[in-house]
């Protein structure tokens, strides 16, 4: 039964949207996920989405599932690229990795516009500009 499991707690874990470079013209976007902890994850999964309202109808984007494999302590990986064209939808990433043999797994949601200038601060390890979601719990 489900409330037979434990509950395994996410910490020390983040996904960011990072500005990765710019032009006149155009924005450089990625999404990392951030690895804060001491010890590294294993097996890592992640499957991303778009959902909302655009132009006044409902859309979605495709699902994609990236197998991330190992991620080291204290470091960051890429995930995917990201569209600023998206930003006014709810952008979801849900994450699941393995510490020495026991599933974690949570999801990361960055709601309709909240990835503007304003809201940008350093992403750690990464150390460039973004919105980040998760961290220190």
């Amino acid at each position: 039964m489900k409330r037979d499991l434990p509950e395994n707690i996410v910490e020390d874990i983040s996904v960011a949207i990072v500005l990765e470079g710019e032009t006149p013209v155009l924005k450089n976007w990625v999404v990392y996920l951030v690895n804060e902890k001491e010890v590294p994850l294993t097996n890592v999964l992640v499957s991303s989405k778009g959902y909302g309202e655009k132009d006044g109808k409902q859309v979605k984007t495709t699902t994609l599932r990236h197998f991330i494999g190992d991620v080291e302590g204290k470091s960051s990986v890429k995930i995917e690229a990201i569209d600023e064209g998206v930003f006014g939808l709810t952008n979801e990433y849900w994450l699941s990795y393995y510490i020495n043999g026991t599933i974690y797994d949570k999801k990361y949601i960055f709601l309709p516009e909240s990835i503007v200038d304003e809201n940008l601060s350093k992403v750690p390890i990464v150390n460039k500009p973004g919105v980040l979601i998760g961290g220190m719990n």
